[in-house]
């Protein structure tokens, strides 16, 4: 499973093209099924994000799908995944503790979100944007604390924004250079490498700490996660 996603994020720019040629149109609901559920599901971090949105860009510039049509389809998903994250979170966020061992809802991953709210504040909906894993929690947490909405909803469009706009246009403008035409494999993998950044970082300090403390996973509680939105607000 691990070694697919990989050589799915690798090669992503394969995937795209197969799904235009082999779907015409339809790709555009494709994309915009792809970008929803790796932002709006919990149990889909692992699809591919930043790369996928430079690829898609590159795609664009290259005149094989609509710039604009292609924008305002992410944009939607974008920001439509994280609204009905949130709410999953917010409907569904006391039953998420009723399982210690839930392999959908791993405590690890909701800790290390709430610290990050805990340290970032609201902002870490913009900020999650660009980290995985984290991008895919951070509106289901914001939901299971309770997080005024009309706050989550102004994160999340301004986040959303700056996520497809960056990355979609950064493909749309330098995908068609030569140098990155040439180099394509070599340019995802940069991309794909720059976007693990904060997931290393995260794993060296996991590994200096061992492993996640059962103290620490007493704060992932559903108790716990409102009183951090609680501090914020």
């Amino acid at each position: 499973m691990l070694m697919e996603v990989v050589q799915m994020l690798l090669h992503v720019d394969v995937y795209v093209n197969t799904l235009i040629q082999f779907f015409g149109p339809w790709t555009y609901v494709i994309l915009f099924l792809i970008i929803f559920a790796e932002t709006g599901l919990v149990i889909t971090p692992f699809l591919p994000g930043d790369s996928l949105l430079f690829v898609i860009g590159a795609m664009a510039g290259s005149g094989f799908l609509n710039i604009f049509a292609v924008y305002i389809t992410l944009l939607v998903a974008a920001i439509l995944g994280d609204t009905v994250n949130y709410w999953v979170g917010h409907h569904l966020g006391p039953r998420v503790f009723s399982n210690d061992n839930s392999r959908l809802f791993n405590k690890k991953y909701l800790e290390k979100t709430r610290e990050f709210y805990a340290k970032h504040g609201g902002k870490t909906i913009v900020l999650a944007r660009f980290v995985p894993v984290i991008r895919t929690f951070a509106p289901f947490v914001a939901g299971i604390g309770n997080m005024e909405y009309k706050t989550f909803a102004f994160y999340n469009v301004i986040g959303g924004f700056l996520w497809i706009t960056g990355l979609t246009y950064a493909g749309y403008f330098f995908g068609g250079l030569p140098i990155i035409k040439n180099n394509f494999e070599y340019a995802i993998l940069i991309i794909v490498l720059v976007s693990l950044i904060p997931v290393v970082i995260e794993y060296i300090k996991h590994k200096q700490e061992s492993r996640v403390s059962k103290k620490q996973l007493e704060h992932a509680t559903y108790k716990d996660i409102q009183k951090t939105f609680k501090e914020e607000r």
